[in-house]
């Protein structure tokens, strides 16, 4: 009879679940405050951290219910972007790590990795809010993050679903290493771009993505990391003719 009701031996209702996924539900919000501490210190621009807590608690306790009830009652206004950030991503997560408490999980890892594509998908759903072409049937520079972003939600959901009605291995360890360098290396070169040009955050980006595994070999990822380089050198001003700068700002001036 607990087989027929879902509570086989197997199955678990795993309570940090849940709890991991209200803190994805806010690390939006978590990462900004974080990255407004440096504007305490001259580091950065942007909204300093009292502002950034103060606009996400705001957003996430009443700006968006506020909304909801808006468009409910017609009186739709245009939010602002952390109550859509709350909209959109925080709330939506919200619900399903509650649901996450009541709900027994056969498959750990396709429950977490289909949630994980939700929240991929929603995050950028949100992020291309203000493009155009998100709303109704007008194509635009947002056309395809809506399409995509979309379709990812409901392949994630259904991945997702699969982990409550079918059995499955259970979340098997997981190494930060690789993903921590990888994104380290994407916001280095975010950073880096305009004070050390192309030609240097490229190559130490790819680097700096390199140390996510220890099996790099680093005579072969010094060569191919000056390959790419080259390419990134030639195709961004030259073939798509964009206005990069190539070279550090203190060589160049």
């Amino acid at each position: 009879m607990a087989d027929t009701m879902g509570h086989s031996a197997t199955a678990t209702r795993n309570t940090s679940v849940a709890i991991g996924f209200c803190l994805l539900a806010v690390a939006p919000q978590i990462f900004e405050f974080i990255w407004s501490i440096g504007t305490i210190f001259g580091w950065g621009a942007g909204r300093g951290p009292a502002t950034v807590l103060i606009s996400h608690a705001t957003a996430l306790l009443a700006g968006a219910p506020a909304a909801i009830f808006g468009s409910v009652g017609g009186d739709a206004k245009k939010a602002s972007s952390d109550v859509l950030l709350a909209l959109i991503y925080s709330y939506p997560l919200f619900v399903v790590a509650i649901l996450t408490f009541f709900m027994t999980i056969r498959s750990g890892q396709d429950y977490i990795g289909g949630t994980m594509l939700m929240a991929l998908a929603l995050f950028a759903l949100w992020a291309s809010s203000d493009l155009q072409g998100m709303r109704g049937f007008s194509f635009g520079a947002g056309t395809a993050p809506r399409m995509f972003g979309g379709l990812l939600v409901a392949l994630g959901a259904g991945i997702a679903l699969t982990g409550l009605l079918a059995e499955g291995p259970a979340l098997s360890h997981y190494s930060w290493r690789g993903p921590l360098f990888v994104m380290a290396s994407i916001v280095f070169f975010a950073l880096a771009i305009r004070p050390l040009g192309v030609v240097v955050s490229a190559f130490a980006s790819f680097l700096i993505a390199a140390m996510g595994t220890h099996e790099t070999r680093w005579i072969e990822t010094t060569i191919v990391g000056a390959c790419l380089t080259l390419g990134c050198a030639v195709l961004f001003p030259y073939v798509l003719g964009l206005p990069m700068p190539m070279f550090p700002r203190f060589l160049v001036q």
